[in-house]
Parts: C-alpha cells; structure tokens; sequence
C-alpha cells in the first residue's frame, strides 16, 4: 500500500489546498507559515520563475492572484503523491477557477468567469513544503480574455477533461502493484521515445504503450487529441519536425500510484529548434523546456495524458515573447478591462 509518509503528506498538502480555498487574503501569512518552509524555493512557469522564500511567493504569486480573481478555487482532477530523487512528493493538477476581476500578469480583465489550468509539485518535508513547482496554461487565459499570441490551435482547445473514471484524487492508499505497473509502463514507453532516429516514427514503438483511442491533452498552442491519429497530427508530428534531436526525461519529480503517474522537470527536455514551430521559422538555437505529465493507466496500456508545456519560455528562448505580442494586441485593440 502508499507508504505511511506519502499518505500523511497527501493529507497535509490536501488540508493546505482546502484551507487556501477558504481563507480570505489578509490570513495567508499565517496559512503560508503553518505549511510552508520559509526558505521554500517556488518555481513556475513564465513570467513568474523563481520565487525564493516565502515572502516572495505571498508577494509575487498568492497576493496577484487573490488580487485578480478574489473568489478562487481550486478544481482539483489529480491529485497523489510518491517519492523520487530522495525526497517526498505530493502533486495535483486541475484548474483554478474564479472571477477575472482585476488585471493579471498583462492580461487584462474581463470579468467573467475564468479558468486557469494548473499543476503542481510539492516537496514535503517534516510536514512542510519546501519546494514547489506551479504549472499553468497562461496562453488559455490570454485566449479566455480575447487575446491570440499563437496560432489556433490544431487540437480542440476546451476544458481538459477528467479522468474517465473520476478516479483521480487519491487520498485513500493505492495498491503497491498497481502503482509498480503504472511506473513501468510509463517508463518503458519514454525509453521508446528516446530510440527516435530523427526520421522513421515507427522506431519508437510507441504502439505497445498506448491504447489506439488515447487521449491527450496539450497546452493552448496545441490543443487536445482524441485519438492517435489525432495526436501524431496535431502535436507529435509538428514536434518531432521542428525538435528532432529532443531528449527527455530529465526529472525532478517521477512516481506513481496507483492507475496514474506524474513527473515534472525544470527543464525535462532538451532540443534544438530546426524546424518551424506554431509559427516560429527554425532558429537553431538549443533549448529547454519545462514540462509536466499526468498519465492514466487502464490495463497494460495508457489511455490519458495531460500535459503542461511552458510554452512563453519556450518562446523566449526561440526569439519571440509571448507577452509582447499580448502588449501589442492590448495596445491596438484596446484594454477590455472592467
């Protein structure tokens, strides 16, 4: 069964994440110090970066956001924990839903409702959070308020959905096995990724891991696919073409538990930009990204996978900022603020 440690961790971050939803903002410090390290080191997606300690996560992430969307909550779709690296993990992804009331990170508000989609990893120790690794889709909430800074994406670009069988908030312990089986079948599916030579998809293999109706989820920019047809159309092809010599699998972060597995890196994979990408011509410049993945094991295949892509740094480091052509936009039509 989960280990003792993983499961009084899941308990401890799940009673953090319940709290937070409840608390108003002049209790966070208070909330912050019963939960979290003082020195934590935060780290998240484009423009946020690193945050050292905890003063600047309160400042630069939990202040903005309660600024922004005042009635935020979390949706939580996954959420489980796990070791790796010698440490303790806790993680969850799902979506923050509130009302854009006030401008965010240079998206201006709408004042309707808003989601934004999330994931997190959280190193546990002694009861504390000592580091943390948020995810989001900026570029959806940038759509969601009127702005386009990508190309439409080649995938259905709604809300990700659940996994099929409501199955994933695991705060009960998952069965040893299962999660060994998950674990393996995920880890043989990235060493197949890794024999791609560049030119011939097949050499992956990549058929003997995953069910023919997959599902899987992508950043805005992206998009989501229903099938494998889908997906090697809309993202594995594209992706291959314009980043062929990629290498991944360089985690912080890589578990299981029962039917799901997760991992995280900052960067997990690294590449060279030698073909077109959602509209950026070749650059050849070597790059880093930032990703993370949930996937759903049924049986001895996978049939979901949600992934986050931290495609503004991945921007930036190809010559284009995302957020500058949200300014222009802006600029040329007009803030909507409310």
């Amino acid at each position: 069964m989960t280990e003792p440690i993983t499961q009084q961790n899941k308990l401890r971050v799940w009673e953090f994440w319940k709290r937070l939803d409840d608390s108003p903002a002049h209790l966070l410090p208070t909330l912050l110090k019963e939960y979290v390290a003082e020195e934590v080191s935060w780290l998240g997606f484009h423009p946020f970066n690193h945050l050292a300690g905890r003063d600047m996560v309160l400042g630069n992430w939990w202040y903005p956001l309660r600024q922004s969307f005042p009635d935020v909550r979390r949706d939580v779709y996954i959420f489980m924990g796990g070791s790796f690296g010698g440490k303790q993990w806790v993680c969850g992804m799902g979506q923050f839903l509130g009302t854009f009331a006030r401008p965010w990170v240079g998206i201006p508000s709408t004042g309707l409702p808003t989601s934004i989609r999330f994931g997190e990893f959280c190193a546990v120790e002694d009861g504390l959070i000592v580091e943390d690794y948020v995810l989001l889709d900026l570029v959806d909430v940038m759509r969601q308020a009127g702005y386009r800074v990508l190309p439409p994406s080649p995938g259905d670009e709604t809300c990700w959905p659940r996994p099929f069988e409501e199955d994933g908030v695991l705060l009960a312990p998952q069965d040893d096995a299962e999660s060994r089986q998950s674990l393996a079948l995920v880890e043989a599916m990235i060493q197949g990724l890794g024999k791609f030579d560049g030119v011939d998809f097949s050499k992956m293999d990549q058929l003997a891991y995953w069910s023919p109706e997959m599902h899987w989820y992508g950043p805005v920019g992206i998009g989501s696919s229903r099938n494998r047809a889908e997906y090697e159309r809309n993202h594995q092809t594209p992706f291959l073409r314009a980043f062929p010599d990629r290498k991944g699998g360089n985690h912080v972060a890589r578990f299981a538990e029962g039917h799901f597995v997760a991992s995280t890196g900052w960067p997990s994979v690294r590449a060279t930009h030698l073909g077109e990408y959602l509209g950026v011509p070749a650059t050849g410049v070597k790059v880093g990204m930032r990703v993370a993945d949930w996937w759903r094991r049924k049986g001895d295949r996978l049939v979901q996978n949600w992934v986050f892509i931290d495609l503004p740094d991945l921007f930036l480091q190809m010559g284009v900022d995302l957020f500058d052509r949200l300014q222009q936009q802006v600029a040329k039509q007009g803030a909507k603020d409310i």
